[in-house]
């Protein structure tokens, strides 16, 4: 369990520059972010592009795309974990079944986790890399193809905090990712006594920081990660 909150800027630096792009992760590097929240999906041509919709803002999808077809400002997977240097990196799988591009065989999470584990042979830190997808099946798949890989399981609301911290730890997830509106102090400490850390999203407020940071919250995924870090005094 890491000791002290780390800072995961949300798409990178996404207040100060645009989301998802090489600009916005580097500049997260820069400002000293511990981490970086990523969003991949796939193209027709088989690359994992990093783009939160899937959809381009002209409604084009981007399943239906050649990666030539895609905007020069969206990234490939590798071309951003290159630009999040040694911070580690968020990898959200983005698999929802309402959405045009849902795998549900999970094609695109294997890929994912072929570009990681070449990635981990030549650096050798496993721990540098977190996957998460609101999908729970997908999350389970990840972790059984590749156990000592950090998994979690990204939600909005979390009902029993208590149930759900005894399921995800006995399935062998490391965190839990809910929406920061629904985060308590009791929350925190029941998944960390399970073992399970909690990273919450999206928090750009300085006094809502500063209650998580103060209930000893592992991770907050913000737009604004210099804003967290002056406040850790880092």
């Amino acid at each position: 369990m890491r000791t002290t909150t780390q800072v995961m800027a949300h798409r990178g630096a996404s207040r100060a520059a645009p989301a998802n792009t090489i600009e916005a992760f580097s500049l997260a590097r820069r400002m000293g972010a511990h981490a970086v929240e990523l969003d991949v999906r796939q193209c027709a041509t088989g690359e994992l592009v990093v783009h939160h919709d899937p959809v381009l803002s002209d409604g084009r999808i981007i399943a239906h795309l050649g990666k030539h077809q895609l905007p020069d400002v969206v990234p490939t997977l590798d071309e951003a974990l290159d630009a999040c240097g040694e911070m580690w990196v968020n990898v959200e799988i983005k698999n929802h079944r309402i959405e045009p591009d849902f795998d549900g065989r999970d094609e695109r999470t294997m890929a994912v986790l072929e570009v990681l584990r070449q990635r981990v042979g030549q650096h050798g830190d496993v721990k540098r890399y977190l996957v998460s997808c609101f999908r729970r099946r997908t999350v389970d798949r990840v972790h059984q193809a590749w156990p000592e890989l950090p998994t979690a399981w990204l939600t909005v609301k979390i009902g029993d905090h208590r149930e759900l911290a005894r399921d995800l730890a006995s399935f062998g997830h490391a965190a839990v990712h809910p929406e920061v509106s629904g985060v308590t102090r009791e929350m925190i400490e029941t998944f960390q006594a399970h073992g399970v850390r909690v990273n919450t999203w999206t928090c750009d407020d300085p006094i809502r920081m500063s209650n998580l940071i103060e209930w000893g919250i592992d991770g907050i995924c913000t737009n604004r990660p210099d804003v967290a870090l002056e406040l850790l005094g880092k």
